[in-house]
């Protein structure tokens, strides 16, 4: 067993300590902060302070300030490189094991500790990922938080070859928003007849018009009814491969439009998928700002699947912290899938791993996992403007950063876009290219 030594034991320091150790390392270990015990201790130890432990020759990280804080403020998050990996909060002293603090780094991205100081928002009110240190300092395309643990793991097996580290194991994650089932069913006479117009009269595509008729009478599918096409795929590349959808289940709205929850085609459908993934709520646009709302979407799906609903994306990726990861909990939601970017891919909070979620302003850990996606596709094909072939290239340098850190590697898809028609047309080779690349075992 592991014994780690620090002087005071805060909430910050607890939480970074256990997240490295328990999730990322997955070895046994305590914690004290007895210098007494720590020093008569004949395991493995490791001193994380500001100086080393008198008599001890254990290995010594120094410590930065932000552990032992409770305030928010800025931070000098110097980056440099070191081994060919981006460090930050530098450290100096001929004892420390590393010239940065892993500690200090790793909390200050998992806390999405710059997300709480002051930034600029895009018209969604979203932090950008222009805004972010990844972003600036060129590492957002880096599993930053495991490789500094990796870089404490050589550190400890050298010194401690009988310590026993857990392997880890690439996971491959697919989720796909449901943010609109159909593209002309279910539509209410309303909407159907105003499509038929806009189509028609403003936009003068009879073949539009056509088309729509003839999804209307069954002579055809509609195009945004790609799941039979997921779910086989899926099934195909099924190696270590989760699929989760994400329904939206608000109502009628600028930014939100689903099908309605009340038609049963439609229940039918979240029903049926139900079967062969796992499931989760989509929550609106609005919803990470009003609890109320969020509470009625969930009990809409809740509903419909006759189970208790425990994880959630939110629309537009549109949340802000804390405020909307307390909403979630409050209504035992345990597991979020909303942290990545909109316009950029990568890691945003510098991992693959999945980990719970620490509050800064109540200063505690909290019951609510984080699990980051790494890309998207509107991001490539709206927000960056590239190609399909632009689009792979991307995506296969994000999966071989998280195969080589054993990570997992989380993307979202929507099904309207895996529709291979109107813009969106040669993306389903995206779609089954990240699969089959992936899912590949030759690479584990």
């Amino acid at each position: 067993m592991l014994l780690i030594f620090v002087p005071k034991l805060t909430n910050r320091a607890g939480y970074t300590i256990n997240v490295v150790m328990r999730d990322y390392l997955q070895t046994d270990f305590a914690i004290t902060t007895d210098a007494r015990a720590f020093q008569s201790h004949e395991g493995a130890r490791l001193c994380y302070a500001s100086k080393p432990v008198d008599g001890c020759d254990a290995p010594f990280v120094k410590a930065a300030k932000i552990l032992f804080e409770t305030s928010i403020e800025e931070q000098e998050c110097h980056v440099f490189d070191y081994e060919g990996i981006p460090a930050m909060f530098p450290v100096y002293g001929r004892d420390t094991v590393l010239p940065f603090d892993p500690f200090a780094s790793i909390f200050f991205m998992l806390s999405r500790y710059e997300e709480y100081l002051p930034h600029r928002k895009d018209s969604h009110g979203r932090f950008l990922a222009s805004e972010s240190l990844a972003f600036r300092k060129g590492f957002l395309q880096t599993a930053v938080v495991d490789r500094w643990t990796l870089l404490l793991r050589d550190i400890l097996s050298r010194r401690y070859p009988e310590l026993v580290f857990r392997n880890r194991s690439y996971l491959f994650e697919q989720t796909v928003d449901i943010d609109a089932a159909y593209c002309y069913r279910h539509k209410g006479i309303f909407r159907t007849v105003m499509g038929v117009l806009r189509d028609g009269i403003h936009r003068h595509d009879l073949d539009e018009v056509k088309h729509r008729l003839r999804v209307l009478r069954k002579k055809e599918e509609d195009p945004f009814d790609t799941f039979d096409y997921i779910l086989n795929l899926s099934q195909q590349y099924s190696y270590r491969n989760n699929l989760i959808f994400f329904p939206l289940m608000g109502d009628y709205g600028i930014y939100d439009k689903p099908a309605s929850p009340y038609c049963n085609e439609f229940r039918q459908l979240l029903q049926h998928l139900a079967d062969y993934a796992k499931m989760g709520v989509h929550g609106s646009y609005y919803s990470a700002d009003e609890p109320d709302r969020l509470e009625r979407e969930i009990e809409r799906l809740s509903d419909i699947l006759h189970r208790s609903i425990v994880r959630n994306r939110f629309h537009f990726l549109r949340f802000n912290l804390p405020y909307a990861y307390r909403n979630l909990v409050q209504h035992d939601i345990v597991h979020d899938y909303s942290m990545g970017f909109a316009e950029l891919p990568g890691f945003r909070c510098g991992t693959c791993t999945t980990v719970p979620f620490f509050d800064l302003n109540s200063d505690q850990e909290s019951t609510l996992t984080m699990h980051p996606f790494m890309a998207m596709d509107t991001t490539f094909h709206t927000h960056m403007g590239i190609s399909p072939d632009e689009a792979k290239v991307q995506l296969h340098a994000l999966v071989d950063e998280v195969r080589a850190v054993d990570g997992t590697f989380s993307c979202i898809f929507h099904n309207q876009n895996l529709s291979d028609q109107f813009e969106w047309k040669g993306w389903r080779s995206v779609y089954e290219d990240l699969l089959e690349y992936g899912t590949r075992q030759s690479n584990t």
